[in-house]
């Protein structure tokens, strides 16, 4: 099987939902009422929707089995244990606590270790992260290797932390690190993976420090696959090892389900310090709900246990990496820059390669507008939008300006890639003809989301 060319999906469809065609003045209607915020638009104005693989995937027949055995409970309901036992057999961390989504367990835990005069250290900070850090007061750092910054330099682990530039920040703060942590994979840099070899010298230096490591877990099937499959010594080991392995480099954990969970909903916080689980558990009960549910219903329990257990599956992995890879290599043939390797969940289009878009113009926001406009593609922008304003209000360009493509998991075939191919080469070709935007509208954080924009 491994010597056949074609990518094949390893499951079969079992259900079907319509996507309702549009044309390019439809959409150019929508982009105006949406104030050119592709977060803006009506879900059924969209053929091809790759603005997330959050939450976005198709659930196994056997995930919407598990979903009639969902016990509501409030208390101590069995589909609470069945959710524990199936994180903690990849995850052994003494404590779980289950939250409605991923930024919810960051929120509870940077209230409690956050605050002013604080500094959490990452490879990068995704965009809620990186505003939960900063509504306790705390500073976020980047510390990804050069590498991670250069959108077309290859190298096997483009998300891996900067390890001297870790212990020179360690040292130069003693005493204002409550945590490190590091991202797997690493969204904000293009969906690429730490290898082992550097989480473990990040954990060295963590140890001399006395500072705990936690994971942002969100893609650990994802990264460990590429582990198997790019580091020195780590060829045909089982998936489930290299996870375990990644569980053990690590004092704790966050994790939006919406992603590795195979669920739509759903995520945890995990550690080993039973005080500041309790700490967690306390602020939990006042804004998530109790200990065993976390503001998730036990159908929600019963579908990330079973989604944990097909997310390891090595099928499936193949499959996942495979397609997304068929994706950003026929780009890259094509002349488009892309970020390179290519990621686990997404592609990345390189939008700095549009000369005649400033950074502070948004030529991501640009990019990724044209795309819908011309194909009802929705992507998303990874750059000045999202990161380039700071909790000042001042306003620099980004490291990078991306559009992350970033692709469901089991829900598009290989026409609808196909599809979006076409598109993304269509604009290419034009791509002199783009202009930049504006901004008309904007909150204070999380702006992309909900600013508000019109072309210069």
């Amino acid at each position: 099987m491994d010597s056949w060319r074609t990518i094949f999906e390893p499951f079969r469809i079992h259900s079907v939902e319509p996507i309702r065609v549009t044309s390019v003045a439809d959409r150019e209607k929508a982009l105006d009422a949406a104030g050119w915020n592709l977060f803006h638009l009506h879900a059924d104005d969209v053929l091809i929707d790759l603005l997330t693989d959050s939450g976005t995937g198709a659930m196994s027949r056997d995930q919407w089995a598990a979903i009639q055995h969902g016990d509501e409970s409030y208390a101590g309901s069995p589909s609470w244990f069945a959710f524990q036992e199936s994180v903690q057999a990849l995850f052994p961390f003494r404590h779980v606590i289950p939250t409605h989504q991923g930024r919810a367990a960051e929120r509870i835990l940077f209230s409690v270790l956050g605050g002013p005069g604080k500094i959490i250290p990452n490879n990068t900070h995704f965009d809620t992260t990186r505003a939960n850090v900063e509504a306790s007061g705390a500073e976020a750092v980047d510390l990804v290797i050069a590498e991670g910054r250069d959108p077309s330099r290859i190298h096997p682990f483009k998300g891996n932390v900067d390890v001297e530039a870790l212990e020179r920040l360690l040292a130069a703060h003693p005493g204002q690190v409550p945590v490190v942590f590091v991202t797997i994979t690493n969204n904000s840099g293009g969906g690429q993976p730490v290898s082992l070899a550097n989480l473990r010298a990040a954990r060295a230096v963590c140890d001399r420090f006395g500072v705990p490591l936690f994971l942002d877990a969100c893609r650990f099937a994802e990264n460990a696959w590429f582990i198997r499959t790019r580091e020195d010594g780590q060829e045909g080991r089982p998936i489930v090892e290299i996870v375990r392995e990644l569980a053990s480099l690590a004092d704790g954990m966050t994790m939006s389900a919406k992603k590795d969970g195979l669920a739509n909903i759903g995520g945890w916080l995990a550690m080993n310090d039973d005080a500041l689980a309790e700490r967690c558990r306390n602020l939990l009960i006042l804004t998530e709900g109790f200990p065993t549910y976390g503001g998730l219903a036990g159908r929600d329990l019963e579908a990330i246990a079973q989604g944990l257990r097909e997310v390891v599956d090595e099928d499936y992995l193949r499959y996942r990496i495979r397609s997304t890879e068929y994706l950003g290599e026929a780009l890259h043939r094509a002349g488009i820059p892309v970020v390179r390797p290519i990621g686990g969940h997404a592609v990345y289009l390189d939008a700095r390669a549009l000369p005649q878009v400033l950074p502070l113009e948004y030529p991501g926001q640009a990019l990724a507008c044209a795309l819908y406009r011309e194909g009802g593609v929705r992507g998303c922008e990874i750059g000045t939008v999202m990161f380039g304003r700071h909790p000042d209000g001042t306003e620099t360009p980004a490291a990078m300006d991306l559009v992350r493509l970033a692709i469901p998991r089991r829900t598009y075939t290989q026409s609808h890639i196909d599809y979006v191919i076409e598109v993304v080469r269509w604009v290419a070709e034009r791509a002199g003809d783009l202009r930049g935007l504006r901004i008309v509208e904007q909150p204070a954080m999380l702006r992309h989301f909900t600013a508000r924009f019109e072309p210069l």
